[in-house]
């Protein structure tokens, strides 16, 4: 493994990763930055070794779990794996129980080398005393004891064990039944609970669960080996509440003090409570420093507050409020991100001039039940301009996008329907984009669905749809889709045959003025439209017979048994030809072609279009299952045989690119087949996955499409992707992501995206994770060409840089996840911890 890891190394830096090629609108890593970098690196290394006798696993196992071929897999909750073993007083007795509801009917028990009583009540044990009373065990050089009282007063090398506590002093004090006391002289104290431990000068232990330790200091942190920890006039510990409070705070990162605080709250167990989650700080090219201090309010059970305020340098100051809530009938998260006054100047190229005003972003989304089988969905997303996600970014958004969608829909469903009623509307935060690229807005649209068995083998359904489309300066109007079908479907073990008949109506009324319907859609103003009339419409029967075998056989490949299917599969489609060109184009596309596709009734998505077909699909898959049931191989190939040419076509299409019409060729397809559709997958071991898919067409003999995808786990949460994607005249690029593991608590984390048309790195990642059993850390340096910058007339690759930092000191605080969600997006598969 030293030998791996050092060519791994030698490896990176003959790649010299941390200094991306240089464009004119790139820039590099500054050298303050790498070293920044490499003194958090110094400053936050490993833990001390073991102390004598505590013995710590060389990799120990944080039990990372996600599937193979999963590219989300959910946070890891706290382990201890790696901390120090018996990292606890050594006095601590595993075997006594912590329920202190048992001392009211519990015995006490007392022994020592020697034993005096002068009225049988009072005891005084000397040399190894002990006693004893269900979860409290008190043993020192000498222990007075009352037993009509229950007093009690140590002295000499005291251990108290009690109610999830140890307390190791000189004297102690106190009454058990109350479990009131005090201790004094060389204290140390441990909460068993919440792996609390610290020093004190003195402790008042005010009742069972509340205590008050004066002078005193406190980490999670193993015993002896604080890398971190508080040190307090006093230090409150509620064990009811799960809550700590300290005064006169100085904390202290391996014994040298970094912030001062005149008051501060923590957690001692894992219930939710008040308090500052881990700060923030991070720096992008377009918004400076940025530095968060997120603070979290736990309101009550059913409904919390996230408030974050944060400065940039460059913009100002950000206050982000995230609530949740949670009823009877209703759950919710309104998030919202306010700047009074953004100060930094407008950027030259962009739609909007947002210097001097004051920005925002909502988001609210919910769910309520509102009566049996129904219920009331909304998602709002809005922004004060179509730049905000440009220059800020967001944590309520982890992907760049260009349209801010707000759906509120009613949803109902019963044993063989579903409905659903409401609006969608959508937001340009593109700002190099005007709104004329923007969909239509569908207000309102509505959906019925319905899906009936008559017999143990017929069903008779509907597919119907009724949408108002609205955008301003475009002609608007009214559809409703009609589609009503009957299916059969026959089947044995190894066969079956699914006929289907169904008869689709569309019909549009188009909304009267704007010149006559002559500036329609996306058809440039001096052009003539299509539309002459304002009620239009179409029918036309849709035929289809799905069929299949499925042959199965035992064989062996490279000495494994296996067993291996043959699935043929013949899919025939008929739908008569209609002359489409005067229907208007509100929400229709041409679908992606795939293995799926292949079996479809439609080639373009929406209702403004069905396409003609005298089609049969021919298809083969084959599979090979181990003894387990596991897929290990599939491979499908499928081509579709046309006896018409398709003459149902788009008469223009729009480049969301570049925002201008493109006309297409608008004669029909006499190919006489369509791309061989090849798509199969892989599963070497466990660990290992590859899929791929490849088109190629007979009719230009050329790839259409080409891609490739491999995911290995390995050890304790390594991870290596890689992907090749082609679409011939749209995208031809290679992507790799890794997380590599070089010890129990140190990851290294990367990602490269490169692109073979542009000759240049599409996004590069890079940073480090460190844990340990006390704290943990992220640092990760991002350059990539932000997806958003398109102009109107030419492609404008504006090139963003981002450096985050996060540290979470385990115990006083969860993180706030930013740089989590970043790595979420950018390594597919990749699990973080807490």
């Amino acid at each position: 493994m030293p030998k791996f890891r050092r060519f791994l190394l030698a490896l990176l830096s003959s790649m010299n990763l941390t200094r991306l090629p240089v464009t004119p609108t790139q820039r590099t890593m500054p050298p303050r930055r790498l070293l920044a970098l490499a003194a958090a690196l110094a400053l936050l290394g490993a833990e001390s070794g073991p102390v004598s006798g505590q013995s710590q696993p060389p990799h120990a196992k944080r039990n990372l779990s996600c599937p193979l071929g999963s590219y989300l897999c959910p946070t890891l909750p706290p382990s201890y794996a790696i901390c120090r073993t018996h990292s606890t007083l050594d006095f601590f007795d595993p075997g006594l129980p912590q329920d202190t509801r048992l001392r009211p009917t519990a015995e006490t028990h007392v022994s020592g080398r020697s034993l005096t009583s002068l009225n049988q009540t009072i005891y005084h044990l000397q040399g190894e005393a002990n006693l004893v009373r269900a979860d409290q065990r008190l043993q020192a050089d000498t222990v007075d004891y009352d037993g009509d009282s229950s007093d009690y007063e140590a002295r000499g090398n005291v251990r108290m064990q009690q109610a999830g506590e140890l307390i190791a002093a000189d004297h102690v004090k106190g009454n058990s039944d109350r479990g009131t006391g005090t201790a004094d002289g060389h204290l140390r104290y441990q909460m068993l609970l919440s792996r609390g431990n610290g020093t004190a000068d003195s402790v008042s232990m005010l009742d069972i669960n509340r205590s008050s330790y004066l002078m005193s200091s406190y980490s999670t942190c193993d015993i002896g080996h604080h890398v971190w920890e508080i040190r307090s006039k006093q230090i409150r510990i509620d064990k009811q509440r799960g809550r700590g409070t300290a005064r006169d705070v100085k904390f202290y990162y391996r014994g040298v003090p970094w912030m001062y605080l005149p008051y501060f709250g923590f957690p001692t167990d894992n219930r939710r409570e008040s308090g500052f989650l881990s700060p923030e700080l991070s720096h992008t090219s377009r918004s400076g420093y940025v530095i968060g201090a997120p603070y979290y309010f736990n309101l009550a059970p059913n409904y919390d507050l996230t408030v974050n305020p944060r400065i940039y340098t460059r913009r100002g100051v950000v206050l982000e409020e995230t609530f949740r809530y949670k009823t009877r009938r209703s759950t919710g998260l309104l998030g919202v991100e306010y700047n009074p006054h953004d100060g930094a100047p407008k950027d030259s190229g962009t739609l909007y001039n947002t210097e001097d005003h004051a920005r925002y972003l909502m988001k609210f989304v919910s769910h309520t039940r509102l009566w049996d089988n129904w219920s009331l969905d909304t998602n709002i997303n809005r922004a004060s301009d179509g730049a905000f996600l440009y220059d800020y970014g967001s944590d309520l958004y982890t992907s760049a996008i260009g349209t801010l969608a707000s759906t509120a829909y009613l949803n109902g469903h019963g044993k063989w329907w579903t409905s659903s009623i409401g609006a969608d509307v959508y937001q340009n935060i593109n700002p190099f984009l005007n709104n004329s690229v923007m969909q239509y807005n569908r207000l309102p649209h509505a959906v019925f669905n319905m899906d009936r068995p008559l017999t143990r083998w017929l069903d008779f359904g509907m597919d119907d749809e009724a949408t108002a489309f609205r955008k301003p300066g475009n002609v608007e109007g009214q559809r409703e889709d009609i589609y009503p079908w009957l299916a059969a479907d026959f089947r044995g073990s190894a066969w079956f045959v699914k006929p289907r008949v169904g008869y689709r109506y569309t019909a549009y009324q188009l909304q009267p003025g704007y010149n006559h319907y002559n500036a329609y859609g996306p058809i440039a103003p001096d052009e003539q439209s299509p539309f002459n009339q304002a009620t239009m419409q179409r029918s036309l029967p849709i035929v289809s017979l799905d069929s299949g075998l499925v042959f199965d056989r035992q064989t062996s490949l490279f000495g494994q048994q296996y067993t291996q299917t043959l699935e043929p599969r013949l899919f025939y489609l008929y739908v008569p030809y209609r002359n489409q060109n005067n229907l208007p184009l509100f929400d229709t596309g041409i679908d992606t072609l795939d293995y799926q596709q292949l079996f479809s009734t439609n080639q373009y998505s929406g209702a403004d279009r069905q396409m003609n077909a005298n089609n049969l699909t021919a298809a083969l898959t084959t599979r090979f299952l181990d003894d387990s049931g596991t897929e290990r191989f599939s491979a499908s190939l499928g081509q579709i045989q046309y006896f018409a040419p398709q003459r149902v076509i788009l008469p223009y299409e729009t480049n969301s690119q570049v925002g201008r019409i493109i006309q297409t060729n608008t004669e029909p397809t006499n190919w006489a087949r369509s791309n061989y559709v090849f798509q199969g997958s892989l599963s070497l071991a466990d660990n290992w996955r590859v899929t791929t898919t490849y088109q190629y067409d007979p009719n230009t003999h050329q790839t259409d499409v080409g891609i490739m995808q491999l995911q290995h786990r390995f050890g304790d949460g390594g991870l290596v992707d890689f992907s090749y994607l082609y679409r011939r005249g749209l995208l031809n690029q290679y992507s790799t992501a890794a997380v590599y593991p070089l010890t129990d608590r140190w990851r290294l984390l990367g990602s490269l995206t490169w692109s073979v048309v542009d000759h240049e790195l599409i996004e590069a990642l890079g940073g480090v994770e460190y844990d340990s059993c006390c704290v943990s850390f992220r640092v990760v340096d991002r350059s990539y060409v932000n997806t958003s910058s398109f102009s109107n007339m030419y492609t404008n690759n504006k090139r963003d840089n981002s450096f985050m930092f996060e540290v979470v000191f385990k115990g006083l605080g969860s993180s706030s996840n930013q740089v989590e969600s970043m790595l979420r997006r950018d390594i597919l598969g990749y699990q973080g911890y807490q």
